[in-house]
């Protein structure tokens, strides 16, 4: 399986692009639908239960059903002929939800496991461990034979 990137990182790119949408509104003869998108990212990044959640309303589950709905919404009001918008702006949107695309594609959504299910896990054994348990002694005795070395050096 293909390692995706972690959903903070997921959660960060939504602030950015959101807040980006939200600037671009602000510098635009109509700002109304890029401010209104950068909002609906941002939200839709505020509310799910993740790491840099301000609500943690909804699930990473149901954010991932919200993200293709936020993505769907922002090339709609990019494209949409009824509200004036400057091309140039059409255009930020659509390639900010572009981009969203592909996060969303690219992110794990999966929930947080706790740290105590991952160290029943792992302690249990196999070969990791006891790779794990050799590294520690090999360090551990070379530490003690220099220790011993610099001692019989005092003598």
């Amino acid at each position: 399986m293909k390692h995706k990137r972690p959903f903070w990182m997921h959660q960060m790119v939504e602030y950015i692009l959101g807040g980006m949408l939200v600037a671009q509104g602000l510098q635009s003869p109509t700002p109304i639908l890029p401010a209104l998108a950068g909002g609906l990212i941002m939200v839709n990044a505020a509310i799910v239960r993740g790491p840099l959640a301000a609500f943690r309303v909804v699930s990473r589950r149901q954010h991932r059903t919200l993200d293709i709905v936020v993505i769907i919404t922002v090339i709609v009001l990019g494209v949409q002929p009824a509200v004036s918008v400057e091309g140039s702006t059409r255009m930020i949107m659509v390639a900010m939800a572009v981009v969203m695309a592909f996060v969303w594609i690219g992110s794990n959504f999966d929930d947080r496991v706790k740290r105590s299910a991952r160290t029943k896990i792992t302690a249990e054994g196999g070969r990791g461990t006891e790779v794990g348990r050799l590294a520690g002694r090999a360090v551990g005795d070379g530490i003690n034979a220099a220790k011993r070395m610099k001692d019989a050096r005092k003598r």
